[in-house]
């Protein structure tokens, strides 16, 4: 389904060519911020007529009188100094509900040109706990995910794991040092156990200067792929996937993992190649491309011959183009990354490794701070672990679970909770401009009013409710048309048809927080459409097609909250 603006666009911005022979016109159509005004305003006239230093009312009134819109709207007219205000027709507005209510994936469109798209995401650190700094990367991720997925694009979820690097030279060395049956495979690894040694060996990394240079050289012997090496490090990587794996099941999470290791074997040969071509050569030891535009440059192997995430990073970009057939890829990071990935595009399309045709976004995201305005921490000053967070919101939720419905089994408060707590925590961040930092705050997160999950899904089963306890069955309403007379009905059959426009954008930009806040709108005017409008009681066919209302606003929620990875539940 074309989206209404859009429509009114094309349809407008045709009359202002035809009239003033500018055939870029636009006519900047918009919802108005003041429904006195109508539903859509276009403000197109004003720069038009600066343009060709016309009077705009005059140039407005030429307009409408060649315009015909009687197919759409029920008013147009002209107001202030040249807008051009439009009023959506009831009769219109009730056939494209109609339509969409009959539309399986209710008005989403799939993309025109399909494409490949890889998303990177999560990638935690192997040997290391997932932690609440995790949480951002992963949900965003996801969330770009299912919108992109939506739209009908081949999306490759990847998990860019760190499982190579400096940090495997000190724990394979620490764990040769201190527990050899470990390392022999005689014994199981806890991750917990990781976490100890990993603390251990950085502490003694930092202090001994021989463990140091004899971790550096374990290094380089596992990129050579020294076996001994190897099968250390793939007892260490087994431990924390088996943990990373719990996270994502509770979570409802799916990737790919593809770590760091993955590209180890193309490392030589992309330094090879960008050395034979003069786009990396060497500076004092290392060698580095040098990128107009930035102070320090990109540095794709050490001195010592190590390789650097840049020279990873490289590869993969390189990999997921000519390999995956990647149209488009999207790293989903910490903003403070941001002057890495802009050098790595840079370098990309210096190399030729990723041409004019490929999309690279860097949708990168702010930090969790606690109430004190610093990053979130334990009292002890560590990382809050990301198992121990998922399961605090559970349980906050089945508290506020039973306090609302003590009736309910206690199975059945359990689920509840799951899909409450899992939910509460994901909207919580995803309602967010990513960009920015933003306070932890477990009641605002879980309370049943204001912008949160649980104030939707409780939205969700109010209107599964209304089916519910008048035994409403389908027939009864199915093919009835969407009520749409009264102005609190029109505002919100608006609001639902802008569903599709709404998925589209957030895929398009990789904001899933576009998405949050239709929801939390959609959720409002339901709120105030239920308040005037008599839905049950009402007299036939007001009633039918209120129902009919009711069922698709259910729908969107539902719909809506799935593409942010959020269940619904029929009872709160």
């Amino acid at each position: 389904m074309r989206p209404l603006v859009e429509t009114l666009e094309r349809r407008i911005a045709g009359v202002l060519a035809a009239v003033t022979g500018v055939p870029d016109a636009a006519a900047a159509v918009k919802p108005t911020e003041d429904e006195r005004f109508g539903d859509f305003q276009a403000n197109g006239v004003m720069g038009l007529a600066k343009k060709l230093k016309r009077n705009p009312r005059e140039l407005a009134q030429e307009a409408l009188a060649r315009l015909d819109l009687g197919d759409i709207c029920s008013r147009v007219e002209m107001a202030g100094p040249g807008f051009i205000n439009l009023t959506v027709s009831t009769r219109f507005l009730r056939a494209e509900l109609g339509a969409m209510g009959r539309d399986a994936r209710l008005g989403l469109d799939e993309a025109a040109e399909r494409e490949t798209v890889v998303v990177d995401f999560s990638c935690p650190n192997v040997a290391k706990e997932m932690h609440i700094g995790h949480i951002r990367s992963t949900i965003i991720g996801d969330a770009i995910c299912r919108l992109l997925e939506a739209r009908g694009h081949d999306v490759r979820r990847i998990n860019h794991i760190g499982d190579w690097g400096t940090q495997f030279g000190m724990l394979i060395e620490y764990l040769r040092r201190t527990d050899p049956e470990a390392v022999r495979g005689g014994k199981t690894l806890a991750i917990g156990d990781l976490e100890e040694f990993y603390r251990a060996a950085k502490a003694r990394f930092d202090e001994d200067p021989e463990f140091a240079e004899a971790a550096r050289r374990e290094v380089v012997k596992l990129q050579a792929g020294d076996p001994e090496s190897l099968a250390v490090w793939r007892v260490i990587c087994d431990v924390s996937r088996r943990k990373f794996e719990e996270n994502y099941a509770l979570l409802d999470v799916r990737l790919d993992e593809m770590g760091e290791s993955v590209y180890n074997r193309f490392l030589p040969e992309i330094v090879a190649d960008l050395a034979a071509r003069g786009i990396a050569r060497e500076s004092d030891g290392a060698m580095c491309v040098f990128l107009e535009g930035f102070g320090a440059p990109f540095m794709i192997r050490k001195r010592d011959g190590g390789y650097l995430y840049a020279t990873t990073d490289l590869a993969a970009l390189r990999y997921r183009v000519g390999e995956m057939g990647a149209r488009r890829i999207v790293y989903v990071t910490d903003a403070r990354q941001k002057e890495h990935f802009r050098q790595l595009f840079a370098a990309a399309r210096l190399a030729g490794y990723a041409g004019e045709d490929v999309r690279l976004d860097h949708a990168a995201f702010g930090s969790i701070l606690g109430a004190d305005g610093t990053p979130l921490k334990t009292r002890e000053g560590r990382n809050v672990l990301l198992k121990d967070v998922i399961a605090e919101a559970v349980a906050r939720a089945r508290k506020v679970v039973a306090e609302k419905n003590p009736e309910l089994p206690p199975g059945e408060q359990d689920a509840i909770a799951r899909i409450v707590g899992v939910g509460a925590l994901k909207y919580f961040d995803l309602r967010q401009n990513m960009t920015s930092d933003y306070v932890f705050d477990w009641d605002r997160m879980l309370a049943l009013d204001g912008d949160t999950a649980p104030y939707l899904q409780y939205a969700y089963a109010r209107v599964r409710s209304i089916f519910r306890k008048g035994g409403v069955r389908d027939a009864e309403y199915a093919g009835a048309d969407p009520r749409v007379d009264a102005r609190v009905e029109a505002r919100l059959g608006l609001w639902l048809l802008r569903f599709g426009e709404t998925v589209e954008c957030a895929a398009r930009e990789c904001r899933p927080n576009i998405v949050a806040g239709y929801l939390y709108e959609l959720a409002a005017r339901f709120t105030a459409f239920y308040g005037e409008c008599p839905v049950l009681k009402a007299e036939e066919p007001a009633r039918a097609g209120r129902l009919r209302l009711c069922d698709m606003t259910a729908r969107v929620l539902a719909a809506g909250l799935r593409l942010l990875g959020i269940e619904v539940s029929e009872r709160m």
